[in-house]
C-alpha cells in the first residue's frame, strides 16, 4: 500500500468526523473573524497616530479608545465562540472513533490478537484518539485560521508599504522551509514515541497479570529495572522531540523579531526621507506584533499536526486489518438445532508457520451423533485445543469443512453459529462484573432457574456464599477466587448457554478429585441431551464420553469405547498411561 503523506492520512480521518465538520468549521471561521478583529485595530490606530500632528479632541480620543475597545470585545467573543463551537463535537468525534475500534477489535480474529500486544491497542484506543480530538478540536482550526490570518496579513502589509513587506517577507520564508524539514524529521521520532508508550503499557499490564509469579519467582526488581529502562528509553525519544520542536519555535520566535527589527530601521529611514508617514510605520508594527501569534503557533501546531498522523496511521493498522473470519453474504440458518457435528478432511496450519512444516491438523475426520459425547485424546501438541477451536471458528479451518446440522458452519453468521455451539477453557477467564452477568454472558435472559440450574451443575454452589451472592462483583480476571472456583463458574457459563453442541477444553484441570466426581455427575445429565466434544487430559474426564477419538499426528487414527480401544490400540493405552500418571500428580499437588 502506498504510504500517504500528513494532509492524505489526516483526511482518512474526516469520514468518522461528519457530524462535527459543520461546527469546526463555523469554529474556523470564528477563529478567522476574531484575528481579523485583531488586524483591523493597527490599521484603524495607523490613521489614529497620522491625526496627532493635528490638536486631537478629547472626543476623538474618546472616540477611538471606544473603538479599540470595542474590537478587542470582539475578539474576545470570537475565541469563546470559537472554544463553545468546537470542544463538545471534538469529544464526540472521540467517542465515536473509540466506539469504531472497540467493535473492530471485537470482530478481528484470535490470531490477530495472539500477535498484538495488548498495551498498543491499548495506547490506540486511549491515546492515540485522545490526541485526534484535540488536533480536531484545537490543532486543524487554529492552524487553517492561523495560516490564512498570515496570507490576510501580508497582502494588508504589502497595502502599506511594499518595500518593508518584501524585507518582512524575505526574512520570513526561512520558517517555510524549516517547517517542511521539521515535519519529515520529527513523524519519525513521534511515531517511535507511541510505539514505545504501547510497548510500556503492555508491559505494565503484563506485569500486574502476572505480580503472583513474579512475586514467587522473586523477580520484582528485575521486572522493575527493565521497565525503568524501558521508561527511560521513551523519556529520551519525547526528550528528543521536544529538542525538535524547541528548535523549531527558536527560529519561529527569533527571525520574526529580527525581520521586525530591520524593517523598523528601514522604516524610519523611510519617514525621514517623507516616502511614509508615522502612522505607516505603526500600524506595519502593530501587524507584524498581531502577526506574531500566528507566526509563533506554526511549529508546535506543526508538532502537534503531525503527532496527530501517527494516531490517524495506528488507528488505521487496525482498522485496515482484514477480518478473515467473516460472516458470509448470504447466511444460512439452523431451523431445528440438533447438534449434529461433522469434520470433514480438516486442514488447519498458523498462517506464520513454515512452509516446509506440515499442518497441525492434516486431515481431520469425524462424526459427533446428536446428544453423543465424545472425548479427544493425544499426547502434547497434538492439536486437540487447536481442534476444539476450530468448532466455533476462534480460527478458521485451512481446508476441508465443518458442518452443524449438514451446514457449512461458514455459512452461518458467527452469532448464530456461537449461539448453537459454546465453549468452556481450559484457562477460564471471567470480567469484573457479578457472578451472575458472568455466568449468563452467553445467554442473558435466562431465567433465575435456569441459572440455579447451571450453578449446581457446575457446583458453583460456593458464589452463593459470597458477600452479595451472585450479585458480588468479580475482581479483574477472577483472580479474586482460586482456579477451580474460576473454572466452575466458566463451566456454569457454558452449560447456562443452553447449546446444541457443548465443546470442553479440560474445564476440570483445577478442580480436586472430589469436586470434579460431583461435576462430573451432574455433567452427565447434561450431556445425554446436548452433542459434546471434550478434550480429555484426565482418564476419569474419558469416563464421561460414549466415544473416544485418538488424535496422533495431526489425524484421529481411533474411534471407539474406552474400553475396546484400550485393549486394541497401543498408543491409546500409551496415552491414557500418561493421563493417568498426571492425574495422579495432580491429586497429590490437590
Amino acid at each position: 500500500m502506498k504510504k500517504l503523506g500528513t494532509v492524505g492520512t489526516l483526511l482518512r480521518i474526516f469520514p468518522y468526523a461528519k457530524s462535527a465538520l459543520p461546527r469546526v468549521i463555523l469554529g474556523t471561521l470564528a477563529a478567522i473573524l476574531g484575528h481579523m478583529f485583531a488586524l483591523a485595530i493597527p490599521n484603524y490606530l495607523r490613521n489614529l497616530v497620522d491625526q496627532l500632528n493635528d490638536k486631537p479632541s478629547f472626543t476623538m480620543l474618546v472616540l477611538a479608545v471606544t473603538a479599540v475597545l470595542g474590537m478587542g470585545l470582539l475578539e474576545a467573543i470570537m475565541v469563546l465562540l470559537r472554544r463553545w463551537l468546537v470542544l463538545t463535537p471534538g469529544t464526540h468525534v472521540e467517542a465515536g472513533l473509540r466506539k469504531t475500534l472497540y467493535a473492530k477489535l471485537q470482530d478481528l480474529p484470535v490470531a490477530f490478537h495472539d500477535k498484538w500486544p495488548s498495551g498498543q491497542l491499548l495506547s490506540r484506543v486511549t491515546g492515540d484518539l485522545s490526541m485526534i480530538r484535540r488536533w480536531l478540536s484545537f490543532g486543524l482550526v487554529l492552524l487553517v485560521a492561523n495560516i490564512f490570518t498570515i496570507v490576510v496579513g501580508f497582502i494588508v502589509l504589502y497595502s502599506y508599504n511594499w518595500i518593508l513587506a518584501t524585507v518582512f517577507f524575505v526574512m520570513m520564508s526561512p520558517l517555510w522551509v524549516l517547517g517542511f524539514r521539521f515535519e519529515k524529521d520529527y513523524h519519525d521520532t513521534a511515531r517511535k514515541s507511541q510505539d514505545q508508550a504501547g510497548d510500556l503499557a503492555t508491559a505494565v499490564e503484563e506485569s500486574v497479570h502476572g505480580v503472583r509469579v513474579l512475586k514467587a519467582f522473586g523477580r520484582g526488581d528485575f521486572m522493575t529495572q527493565k521497565f525503568a529502562q524501558d521508561a527511560l528509553n521513551l523519556r529520551e525519544t519525547e526528550l528528543k522531540k521536544a529538542k525538535m520542536v524547541s528548535r523549531l519555535w527558536f527560529f519561529f520566535s527569533t527571525i520574526p523579531d529580527f525581520a521586525l527589527g530591520l524593517c523598523l530601521i528601514i522604516g524610519v529611514w523611510q519617514i525621514v526621507q517623507g516616502d511614509i508617514t508615522p502612522g505607516v510605520l505603526a500600524g506595519f508594527i502593530l501587524i507584524t506584533r498581531v502577526l506574531h501569534w500566528p507566526i509563533d503557533s506554526i511549529g508546535f501546531l506543526l508538532s502537534m499536526t503531525i503527532d496527530a498522523r501517527t494516531a490517524v496511521e495506528r488507528f488505521f493498522e487496525v482498522i485496515d486489518t482484514k477480518v478473515d473470519i467473516a460472516d458470509p453474504e448470504e447466511p444460512k440458518q439452523i431451523s431445528e438445532p440438533k447438534g449434529h457435528l461433522v469434520f470433514e478432511n480438516v486442514h488447519f496450519r498458523y498462517a506464520d508457520a513454515p512452509e516446509d512444516q506440515p499442518d497441525l491438523l492434516n486431515g481431520i475426520n469425524l462424526e459427533i451423533q446428536p446428544g453423543e459425547s465424545v472425548a479427544l485424546i493425544g499426547i502434547t501438541g497434538s492439536g486437540k485445543t487447536s481442534l476444539t477451536a476450530l468448532a466455533t471458528r476462534l480460527y478458521e479451518v485451512t481446508s476441508g469443512s465443518i458442518k452443524l446440522d449438514g451446514v457449512d458452519i461458514r455459512d452461518l453468521t458467527r452469532e448464530d453459529l456461537r449461539a448453537h455451539v459454546a465453549m468452556a477453557f481450559e484457562d477460564a477467564t471471567l470480567f469484573s462484573d457479578s457472578v451472575s452477568s458472568n455466568v449468563l454472558l452467553g445467554r442473558p435472559n435466562s431465567t433465575k432457574e435456569e441459572l440455579d440450574q447451571a450453578m449446581a451443575i457446575a457446583q458453583a454452589g460456593f458464589a452463593y456464599e459470597l458477600p452479595d451472592g451472585l450479585d458480588t462483583k468479580i475482581g479483574e480476571e477472577g483472580l479474586s477466587l482460586s482456579g477451580g472456583q474460576r473454572q466452575r463458574l466458566a463451566l456454569a457459563r457454558a452449560v447456562a448457554a443452553q447449546p446444541s453442541v457443548l465443546v470442553l477444553d479440560d474445564p476440570l484441570s483445577a478442580l480436586d478429585v472430589d469436586t470434579e466426581a460431583m461435576v462430573e455427575d451432574a455433567l452427565r445429565t447434561v450431556l445425554k441431551a446436548t452433542t459434546a466434544l471434550i478434550v480429555a487430559h484426565r482418564p476419569s474426564t474419558v469416563q464421561l464420553a460414549d466415544r473416544v477419538a485418538l488424535l496422533q499426528d495431526g489425524k484421529i487414527v481411533a474411534v471407539g469405547k474406552h474400553s475396546d480401544l484400550l485393549a486394541s490400540n497401543e498408543h491409546y493405552r500409551y496415552v491414557i498411561s500418561s493421563l493417568d500418571a498426571a492425574g495422579k500428580m495432580i491429586e497429590v499437588n490437590n
